[in-house]
């Protein structure tokens, strides 16, 4: 198992999913004004309440910070029109017009619903990387880099298991 997470992690890596070229992302500051602007009623829940409430993989990415493997993800490939929601708090998390195909193999988004995701610095497996939470239920998403194609240049990096999709309706 160490060896699989081993290689997975230098995997990702490979795959772009660490920005080792350009200024890290400095999100501290933004996260703090955001809080004062945007009133978002926190969900909390003991850890027993997720585990009954998530399955295995979901309370494993969202609640203990893991990632699945790139390329298995339901969302990865996934464009059609709706919102994509936090699969443990149902809070709206990014819009389907933000999303595009990064070939990095998570969804990838170049914004977020503005005041739903707080940031934090993430310096796990010799990383320096900026986490994506949810701020209604501080589940983990997965990370934002700023690297991305379109005009904010951001690329918010985010696991399929951390994500509900609810199609538009016509």
């Amino acid at each position: 198992m160490k060896k699989f997470i081993l290689i997975f992690y230098l995997i990702a890596n490979f795959c772009g999913c660490q920005n080792t070229t350009r200024k890290q992302i400095d999100f501290n500051k933004t996260s703090q004004e955001m809080s004062k602007k945007t009133k978002i009623k926190k969900i909390i829940k003991t850890e027993a309440e997720w585990k009954v409430l998530l399955n295995e993989d979901e309370y494993r990415i969202l609640r203990e910070k893991g990632t699945e493997a790139p390329h298995t993800g339901i969302y990865n490939l996934h464009f059609e029109n709706g919102t994509y929601n936090c699969a443990g708090c149902n809070s709206a998390l990014f819009e389907s017009s933000a999303k595009f195909d990064s070939n990095c193999g998570w969804p990838s988004f170049d914004k977020s619903i503005d005041g739903k995701i707080s940031y934090s610095i993430d310096k796990s497996f010799g990383m320096l990387r900026t986490e994506i939470i949810c701020r209604s239920c501080d589940g983990h998403l997965g990370h934002i880099f700023n690297d991305g194609p379109t005009q904010t240049g951001m690329r918010y990096c985010v696991n399929s298991l951390s994500l509900d999709f609810k199609k538009e309706k016509n």
